[in-house]
């Protein structure tokens, strides 16, 4: 055994082709086409909001004959004469689905049972802060300077002060230069002590009070208090005309998706060609399912999940959940790095999870919204209804049953703040979960991201949060000294790794500390599956099943190599180098086949199962392996 990754997914990898319409593929997105071409056939059946969302989207000859007239409501509110007056038309189209300079969500206080405002830093056009500064992404600059020049030739001259596209690009390009010099990069960005900055509304500068324009008095909590210090000092009236033609281009970025044919391909060019790889634009039935899934989609969950999850499978995964949190619980009993009063508390952590499956037991309303012809209007009102939803929440006490996402999303999530674990209905088929598979798959595919999810309840930052979901101090000073120590080894193992993809290309690779979280979370996930999994043998009285075939594979395996079979097929991916370029700067996952190989290869059973001899490519010396949970 010398690559398990590609074992299983080497020949898919060698010759599938990646769809024209994105710039990578694998298990998660044969789920994700199949959501949604499921949610596509409840829209054209024309049923509720979704669906008239969608027929307004469809309606390509009405948004051509609108034409970019459209935009006039939103580009007005940004010609006006002072600063103060400009912060509170970007408040007016952060409500109606334009994003400013600065955003927030509204979630459960981190201190307390409350809903507040969490501050965020926002603004700039392309995906993240190191583009902008960092010599690898210094093409990706330059062809977006040129992109915005040409996006900007779209509107009328007196949205550009009577600048050329290419003047106004370059001036607009250098502001969000500036923003993006004030962000906060994305190790820091993800720490829940640093991030966490309680704070009154009122005692936040006075400019960036206008940019929250709508939200109540009280609490917010600052997440970057330097950003927004810096933001405050960066709108001025000497920079007015700058952050107006800013404020121009992030319009028609916001809403070049909902404008004409001929806006949303050639921005196309730009965020599909360039920064994914992409060759074609997706059809646009499935930008329209988008959109509506963007707006209303806990509306369309309620049909998704009436046709496509059956209330069996709910109950096969809360069985699955049960033999994780005995397996976590077991394995945390017997660490020989914690103290037993911090055990204690993990202990009391372990038993305070609560897991969400499939569906919401309460449906959300959306009564009051309605939708009309007019595509932009009804993507304004949507954006505005959810605006003032999320804000009526603000000062009382969260609901810990409300759902982050719907139904039909493919993927799963933890969520520190109410110490909870959400899977949805979509990812609930194969090859992450069949209720028909052997035990075995089961265990090394959803049984290991169940493990994943109840692992960021324990990783770097998630094990800074209580059983409550609040930021507490529960390990003893050793403890956590011994936990980093052992992180600290897996942010080596990880640190400069290059997917092959990129190899040749100069590339830095995997930023080990911007992973870490969702790296301890696979590594606890795998291996905690494999605990489980023992459990679930013993309590069946036999020692493994007999071998048995897995897939296309040939010869037979026993359950635990098909196990490590499994967690390697949920894993299956392949990407263009854009993207896979992109993914390295924003994405806190470690490329897929790091996060098969790396993880497994710290696994003692995986060893056991395959016999790996060292000297091979996927040895790690006992000693340096890395068992945290």
């Amino acid at each position: 055994m010398n690559d398990l990754f590609a074992l299983v997914n080497g020949e898919w990898a060698a010759t599938h082709e990646i769809p024209a319409d994105r710039g990578i593929d694998g298990a998660f997105y044969v789920l994700r086409d199949k959501s949604e071409e499921d949610v596509r056939a409840i829209l054209e059946a024309g049923a509720g909001l979704g669906g008239d969302i969608y027929q307004s989207f469809m309606d390509v000859d009405a948004v051509n004959t609108a034409g970019m007239e459209a935009l006039a409501p939103d580009l007005e509110k940004i010609e006006v004469p002072t600063v103060e007056e400009f912060a509170k038309a970007l408040a007016e189209l952060d409500r109606a689905g334009v994003g400013g300079p600065l955003a927030f969500w509204v979630e459960k206080d981190s201190q307390g049972e409350d809903s507040v405002a969490y501050l965020v830093q926002s603004g700039l056009g392309l995906p993240d802060e190191a583009y902008y500064r960092e010599e690898e992404h210094k093409e990706t600059l330059e062809k977006y300077r040129a992109h915005v020049a040409t996006m900007l030739g779209f509107l009328e001259p007196k949205y550009l002060q009577g600048l050329t596209p290419e003047i106004a690009a370059e001036r607009i390009v250098n502001l969000e230069t500036h923003l993006a010099a004030s962000h906060w990069d994305v190790v820091k960005a993800r720490d829940a002590v640093a991030t966490y900055n309680p704070t009154e509304l009122a005692d936040l500068p006075p400019l960036v009070q206008l940019l929250l324009d709508g939200l109540p008095d009280g609490k917010v909590v600052d997440m970057m208090p330097s950003y927004t210090a810096d933001l405050d000092g960066m709108l001025r009236r000497e920079t007015l005309a700058d952050w107006q033609l800013w404020a121009a281009w992030t319009i028609l970025r916001s809403r070049a998706g909902v404008l004409p044919e001929e806006v949303g391909k050639a921005n196309f060019e730009f965020y599909g060609k360039h920064l994914s790889g992409a060759t074609e634009q997706r059809d646009r039935w499935k930008r329209g399912v988008g959109l509506a899934e963007s707006l209303v989609g806990e509306d369309i969950g309620r049909s998704y999940v009436e046709k496509h999850f059956p209330p069996s499978s709910k109950d096969t995964m809360l069985e699955l959940v049960q033999y994780l949190i005995r397996a976590y619980r077991e394995r945390i009993s017997k660490l020989a790095w914690m103290s037993e009063p911090t055990k204690d508390k993990a202990q009391e952590k372990l038993a305070q999870f609560t897991s969400k499956i499939g569906y919401p037991d309460r449906w959300r309303s959306y009564q009051g919204l309605e939708f009309g012809p007019d595509l932009l209007e009804n993507v304004r009102r949507g954006a505005r209804y959810e605006h003032d939803y999320q804000l009526s929440k603000i000062g009382k006490p969260a609901d810990r049953d409300e759902w982050v996402t719907s139904p039909q999303t493919v993927n799963a999530f933890y969520n520190p703040v109410v110490n909870d674990i959400t899977f949805p209905a979509a990812i609930l088929q194969p090859p992450f979960f069949d209720p028909e598979a052997d035990a075995a798959e089961n265990f090394g595919a959803i049984g290991a991201v169940i493990g994943h999810e109840i692992g960021h309840g324990f990783d770097d930052q998630g094990s800074r949060y209580d059983g409550l979901g609040n930021l507490s101090s529960w390990w003893t000073d050793e403890d956590r000294a011994n936990f980093e120590a052992l992180t600290g080894k897996l942010v080596e193992q990880f640190d400069g790794l290059v997917p092959a993809v990129l190899e040749g290309t100069g590339s830095k690779g995997v930023n080990g500390a911007f992973t870490l979280g969702e790296n301890i979370g696979d590594l606890g996930g795998l291996g905690i599956a494999v605990v489980a999994y023992q459990m679930y043998l013993e309590d069946k009285g036999i020692a493994d099943v007999e071998p048995q075939a897995f897939g296309d594979l040939e010869g037979e395996y026993t359950g635990f190599q098909r196990l490590f079979l499994a967690w390697a097929r949920v894993w299956r991916s392949k990407a263009r180098p854009e993207m896979a370029a992109q993914l390295l700067a924003i994405d806190p996952h470690a490329p897929n086949e790091f996060r098969c190989n790396v993880i497994a290869s710290n696994v003692d059973e995986f060893y056991d199962a395959f016999d790996v001899p060292e000297g091979s490519a996927m040895w790690i010396a006992p000693e340096d392996r890395v068992t945290i949970w």
